[in-house]
C-alpha cells in the first residue's frame, strides 16, 4: 500500500485525494475495491466533465487503477457516529451494486453518500 498505509480491510472505506476534490472507493477483498465511476471518466480520465455527469457506473477495479497516482488513506470516519453493517452485509450490499448505473450529483448522490450508503445504510456527505 502507498505511503505506509494500513492495508484496507473488506468494508473499509477509501478516501483518495484527486486533484480539487475527493474520491471515494469501499474495499472488497484484497486490492480491489468498488467505487463511483461517471461514465465520461471511460473517455477523459480526471476531465471536469466527469464532475457535471449525471450518471456513474459502479465498478468494482484495482485500488491501483482508481488513485491515478493520488494519495490515500482508510478513512471510516463515521463509526463514532453510525454502526457500521456487519462486513458480509456490507460486501453483498456492494457486490450487488457492481455495474449497475445510479443516478450521480455531487449534492446529494456523490460518490460518499454511495460508500456511506453501503457501510452504514445511510447516505451522508461532508464534503458538500
Amino acid at each position: 500500500p502507498s505511503q505506509g498505509n494500513p492495508r484496507p480491510r473488506p468494508g473499509d472505506l477509501i478516501e483518495i485525494f484527486r486533484i480539487g476534490y475527493e474520491h471515494w472507493a469501499i474495499c472488497v477483498e484484497g486490492d480491489r475495491v468498488v467505487h463511483l465511476a461517471p461514465p465520461s471518466e471511460e473517455f477523459v480520465a480526471g476531465s471536469i466533465t466527469s464532475i457535471f455527469s449525471n450518471r456513474a457506473v459502479v465498478k468494482c477495479s484495482r485500488l491501483e487503477d482508481v488513485l491515478h497516482g493520488c494519495s490515500w488513506k482508510v478513512n471510516n470516519k463515521l463509526d463514532g457516529t453510525y454502526l457500521p453493517l456487519p462486513v458480509d452485509k456490507i460486501l453483498q450490499r456492494t457486490r450487488n451494486m457492481i455495474n449497475k448505473i445510479v443516478q450521480y450529483s455531487l449534492i446529494d448522490g456523490n460518490c460518499e453518500h454511495f460508500v456511506n450508503e453501503l457501510r452504514y445504510g445511510v447516505p451522508r456527505s461532508q464534503q458538500v
